[in-house]
């Protein structure tokens, strides 16, 4: 289906289940200060719908981690999600943040989001207009018309999309084809054939650009502690701005290690980085060890199942056995 025709349907959808009372609200997307800063949105009335919410190519954002909240508030949210959302969904109503009941999620079919971030690599900037014409985006700009094939302006984490199935909903919107996509542990295996002193080169240059903004821990759905160990000015490390080199690693690899097992894999943390980190890589590396060292595991795909790391089987690996790993 194409995207125009979703997103009416999308909105029909929405504005009955408004009118007829059987939610209260909705979370969606619209547009922010530009055409291409396209944010979560949340509509409580039928005008509002018809004012502010989108859907296109830009709508990148993971709508699971809003539901924490909205799922707690009076009446029931009607949430359109994407088939990766629903994996992060999913492991949020498995770890009881997300009260199932309060919320209806109308599964929506995805191809894949635009990067905006790859358009300006490609030397396509001043973006004014994006339009989605089936196989093609034709870009309006402030220097004239551009046009583009979509996989050529796809975000990394969809070109390596883990699935195109939806595992949680209430109602579905369309059908996605199920594509071949690109090796999904491509780069960790890359990463993993460098040498230490490669290895640990690749992540100083990347790493040292982090500002501390937080933003990839306030957007990750896995990271939704009420309070978290970097804000509680009694743990020592409160301050955002890292004072060396070692404080700057930390941050991100404790981060990656307090998600791990339950790390979607959807890609938010690198989607948000205002300073372009591939911060996803870390948590990757960790799902494709937990996949070599246990079998094959993909947080979210159910609600009842444990992770690896949160059970014990007199067949699980030995320390000894991780020894030398990269």
């Amino acid at each position: 289906m194409q995207t125009a025709v979703i997103f009416e349907e999308m909105k029909k959808r929405a504005k009955e289940l408004l009118s007829n009372g059987t939610v209260a609200r909705v979370v969606a997307w619209q547009t922010g200060d530009t055409c291409y800063d396209v944010t979560p949105g949340f509509f409580e009335s039928v005008e509002e719908l018809d004012e502010k919410m989108v859907f296109n190519c830009l709508c990148g954002a993971n709508l699971s981690k809003y539901l924490i909240t909205l799922s707690r508030m009076p009446g029931k949210t009607l949430a359109f999600l994407k088939p990766c959302d629903t994996y992060s969904f999913n492991q949020l109503v498995k770890e009881h943040r997300i009260i199932r009941e309060n919320v209806m999620v109308i599964a929506i079919p995805c191809e894949g989001m635009t990067d905006v971030e790859t358009l300006r690599g490609k030397g396509i900037t001043g973006v004014l207009s994006v339009t989605d014409k089936d196989d093609t985006l034709a870009i309006e700009t402030m220097y004239g018309e551009e046009s583009i094939a979509k996989k050529d302006a796809m975000a990394e984490r969809c070109r390596t999309c883990k699935s195109k199935t939806a595992v949680a909903f209430d109602e579905k919107i369309g059908e996605t084809a199920e594509n071949v996509s690109e090796d999904r542990f491509g780069m960790v295996a890359k990463l993993e054939a460098m040498t230490p002193d490669e290895r640990y080169e690749f992540w100083r240059g990347e790493l040292s650009r982090c500002i501390r903004c937080n933003a990839c821990r306030n957007v990750c759905p896995a990271c939704s502690c009420e309070k978290c160990v970097f804000d509680n000015p009694d743990s020592g490390i409160a301050q955002k701005a890292a004072v060396n080199s070692f404080e700057e690693n930390m941050f991100h690899i404790i981060r990656a290690f307090h998600v791990a097992g339950r790390c979607t894999d959807c890609g938010e943390c690198s989607r948000v980085c205002p300073q372009n980190i591939p911060l996803h890589l870390l948590n990757r590396k960790f799902i494709k060890d937990i996949n070599e060292f246990y079998g094959d595991y993909q947080a979210g795909a159910d609600t009842e199942s444990r992770a690896p790391l949160n059970r014990f089987d007199n067949n699980d690996v030995e320390p000894c056995d991780a020894v030398g790993r990269k």
